[in-house]
């Protein structure tokens, strides 16, 4: 019977590092998917899929959350359900072991309020987008002042390909003359000097 860990954070600047202090080891195994939205399918995920493979009878898995396991409602759902049946004991931080019956009904709630705040997220975020495009039709900036709504640019495309062309530089000279990483030159450079 082993005690396993499995750990999920959405961006490169998030850190399990929070959960691992939040969660009591000592673990016999620990599983880790970073940068993996928990609106993708758990089994889906890298180092979801390699646990689900891992875990036998007996064993107890331990998570942060239940949103750890995911943002959708039914594959959370499934997803508990197949470790229970697989004699699994799913332990969340604050609720403690989950079994069947009233266990499952617990998740099911949780489930729900975990979907729905991920829509009410996607409706706040494109409600933004939307004012965002109105302001700039209307001003040229958005609602923020920013001059477009994407991300600033990291140099000025014309400038950088300009330069590259005229001193038929590389891509690491172009990278180090205007600071900026490899593919934001590929992406301002589409054609490359010879």
């Amino acid at each position: 019977m082993s005690r396993i860990a499995y750990y999920r954070v959405s961006t490169g600047g998030q850190s399990i590092e929070a959960q691992r202090e939040a969660l009591t080891g000592p673990f016999d195994r620990e599983f880790i998917d970073e940068g993996v939205s928990g609106a993708s399918l758990a089994a889906s995920r890298p180092a979801f899929a390699k646990l689900l493979s891992y875990v036998r009878e007996g064993d107890t898995l331990c998570v942060y959350a239940l949103d750890r396991l995911g943002r959708d409602a039914l594959d959370v759902q499934s997803t508990v359900r197949r470790l229970l049946e697989d004699g699994i004991t799913l332990d969340v931080r604050g609720l403690g072991p989950i079994g069947r019956g009233v266990g499952e009904l617990i998740v099911a709630v949780l489930a729900q309020i975990a979907d729905m705040e991920r829509q009410r997220i996607s409706e706040r975020c494109e409600a933004g987008r939307a004012v965002a495009r109105k302001s700039l039709r209307e001003t040229g900036r958005t609602h923020r002042g920013k001059p477009s709504l994407g991300r600033p640019l990291a140099a000025d495309p014309a400038a950088v390909r300009q330069w590259r062309n005229d001193n038929g530089a590389t891509v690491r000279e172009t990278m180090q003359k205007f600071s900026i990483s490899k593919a934001t030159v590929d992406r301002y450079c589409a054609v490359s000097p010879t």
